[in-house]
């Protein structure tokens, strides 16, 4: 059974950082394409990051280029989100996802992690 458990979301500061992490059980994250996507209130999901399985390119929205670096631990079969310069508007709930040939849509990814809330105060 594939399983994806995020962690390390929480509240911080407009300017702070946050760290997420993904674990995965069931599958191995070095064989899928892994992206992270969040969904704010009355807002659909959007793709924030994604890290490919094969020579890990990393790619990145817009709106998170510059300040956020996704990465991959074979080893542990993490996948983490490194989150700075926070905003408020990079309050959301954030969600680790993987499949194989995924791209930059939701509808790509066949698993998901439960996901964990990001909150940037004022």
């Amino acid at each position: 059974q594939v399983q994806l458990v995020e962690s390390g979301g929480g509240l911080v500061q407009a300017g702070g950082s946050l760290r997420l992490s993904c674990a995965a059980s069931g599958l191995t994250l070095s064989s899928q394409n892994t992206g992270w996507f969040r969904q704010a209130p009355g807002k659909e999901r959007e793709f924030v990051a994604r890290v490919a399985w094969s020579v890990r390119n990393t790619y990145y929205a817009d709106s998170v280029k510059g300040r956020f670096t996704i990465s991959r631990d074979n080893a542990k079969n993490t996948v983490s989100l490194q989150m700075g310069s926070l905003k408020p508007e990079d309050t959301a709930v954030y969600y680790c996802a993987a499949g194989r040939f995924a791209g930059r849509a939701a509808n790509d990814y066949p698993h998901w992690g439960q996901g964990t809330q990001v909150t940037v105060s004022e």
